[in-house]
């Protein structure tokens, strides 16, 4: 039987998404093993588990998790090695059923010393566990700041002191905190396990203290070995700075557990859920639906059905403003509000064509009562991203698209409801605002191997960066020969294609995860799940919004 050409389409399609994840899958096994095999070894020997090993007995064996920032630190700092994951790993997780964000420094990378962006991805999960009330345990084993990089992660406000004053709001705030010393702890680092609630140290290999032997000695001139300045012994029997002695990784993995079963349920957030149902369409038919030419049009419909249960909503003002796909729907029993990109070339009431993945005047009017829907009816949100900024020209102008555009971001800036963005594809300009991008404080926000982030796509800022270029060279009486404009055109190019791919994204943590599409329902789960172990703190209130 003949195979039509929509079949063949979206078989090249599935084919090239499934290069992508492999792609993704290739490089998350690099950054797995971490320092690499030799340092594992290393810990090994001397009777530790590494950060993924001890991650791995402490969270509920077969539970779903989520890592954050795993591309973290990728392609950066190679003058000094690399930072695998930015020399931590950050995973959401069970733990006795319970779920909680697990911090576990990477002693195969640098000792586990902190790099700026360590400081930042820590900073990430103690957002994470401020804005959802959400449990954190921290598995410390970190030598302190990365010296050669000091003054990048020492002295300002979003760097390394940042992390003790989230510690002491976080206790203010009634949030779990669980700290394990399982290697180094030293200098100012030795405050994150005594500003949590309860602190555990494994005997021969965690250590605390403000200055290590060494610098005693060099300081005040005693003479002490590092066990008994700061051991387990030490610190809980003579100091009382911890409260439990391990007698090894896995014994104090196990004590941890023993903690969180005995943790009790606070109040909830209250978001409706019901039994889940699996998508009528196939999860994996994502694949094929999007198309690998991003300027193809596509019906962003379809993709809704993928991940919704039963493959079913309840569009809102289904007829107006038809570039944004608002619905009501359920993933994974979760009640949700979406707010999506729609690609396809679809035509307005004037029956005039409007370009998809666009934003008009009338689509940015019916997402911002969307959203304000979902604040009154307490139902998070959830953001599908495909987006090439807001429509220009002196008809949109004058139709007054900035006023429209303002309306949405004000609407959605302020959204007491918990937001989450998963970058399908397009994701440049203003359109990521409005679209919730991280500045707009998603409580998760994941990418597709097809995400791209940029003030514009690659041939559109090329094209604008080339006329620049070349008139300068021109006006310095270079001639400019065809051949030598490509030339120029193709370079500048690359340059800005590779800063749009989703893994500068994700090592920058503009983005906190590249998944496969079919986990978008599992992200989106344990999102709500999580956020809703916080209820709001203040009644939604947009202010002054120009009608």
């Amino acid at each position: 039987m003949a195979i039509s050409s929509k079949e063949l389409e979206f078989n090249k399609n599935e084919d090239k998404m499934r290069l992508k994840i492999a792609a993704v899958q290739r490089e998350l096994e690099k950054i797995y093993e971490g320092g690499g095999k030799k340092r594992l070894e290393k810990l090994h020997e001397k009777g530790k588990l590494s950060a993924r090993e001890r991650i791995e007995l402490l969270l509920d064996k077969g539970s779903e998790r989520i890592e954050i920032g795993a591309f973290a630190g990728y392609g950066m700092y190679e003058e000094h090695g690399g930072c695998p994951a930015g020399g931590v790993v950050i995973v959401i997780g069970y733990v006795c059923g319970k779920q909680c964000i697990v911090v576990a420094n990477d002693a195969t990378v640098k000792a586990g010393a902190w790099f700026p962006i360590t400081g930042k991805k820590n900073l990430r999960a103690q957002e994470i566990a401020m804005e959802n009330n959400l449990p954190i345990i921290y598995l410390v084993d970190s030598a302190g700041v990365y010296l050669p990089m000091q003054d990048e992660i020492f002295p300002d406000k979003e760097h390394f002191g940042r992390i003790f004053r989230n510690n002491a709001i976080m206790s203010s705030m009634g949030i779990v905190q669980i700290a394990a010393v399982m290697g180094s702890c030293v200098a100012g680092g030795a405050y994150l396990p005594i500003m949590s609630d309860e602190s555990l140290i494994v005997n021969k290999t965690g250590t605390i203290f403000l200055a290590g032997s060494y610098l005693v000695k060099a300081a005040i001139g005693e003479t002490i070995d590092n066990e008994t300045l700061g051991g387990a012994v030490t610190h809980t029997e003579i100091s009382g700075v911890c409260d439990y002695n391990s007698e090894n990784d896995e014994d104090c993995i196990r004590t941890i557990r023993e903690i969180m079963d005995k943790v009790g349920q606070k109040e909830n957030a209250g978001f409706d859920r019901k039994p889940s149902s699996l998508p009528q369409k196939a999860l994996k038919d994502v694949y094929g639906i999007l198309p690998d030419e991003r300027s193809k049009p596509y019906n962003t419909k379809e993709l809704i059905k993928c991940i919704v249960d039963d493959s079913e909503f309840t569009e809102y003002k289904a007829n107006y403003g038809k570039t944004i796909v608002c619905a009501y729907a359920r993933i994974d029993g979760w009640s949700v509000g979406i707010v999506a990109n729609q690609r396809e070339i679809v035509k307005n009431a004037k029956g005039e064509m409007q370009f998809g993945g666009v934003i008009y005047s009338d689509s940015a009017d019916k997402a911002a009562r969307f959203i304000m829907n979902c604040n009154q009816k307490n139902i998070p949100l959830v953001f599908l991203q495909d987006v090439t900024g807001f429509m220009v020209g002196s008809k949109s102008e004058h139709a007054g698209i900035i006023k429209d555009g303002a309306k949405m971001v004000n609407a959605m800036a302020n959204s007491v409801v918990p937001k989450f963005t998963v970058v399908v594809g397009n994701s440049y300009g203003a359109g990521n605002y409005a679209m919730c991008g991280k500045a707009y404080d998603p409580r998760l926000i994941v990418g597709w191997p097809t995400a791209e982030i940029a003030v514009m796509g690659g041939a559109s800022a090329a094209k604008t960066l080339l006329q620049i270029e070349v008139a300068s060279l021109k006006a310095k009486g270079e001639e400019i020969t065809p051949e030598r404009e490509k030339e120029l055109f193709d370079s500048i190019k690359s340059k800005y294609d590779s800063q749009i791919s989703p893994y500068y994204a994700a090592s920058r943590l503009w983005i906190d995860a590249i998944i496969d599409p079919t986990e978008t329902r599992k992200v989106i789960s344990m999102g709500i799940e999580m956020a809703n172990h916080k209820k709001a703190e203040k009644q939604y209130n947009v202010g002054v919004i120009q009608t």
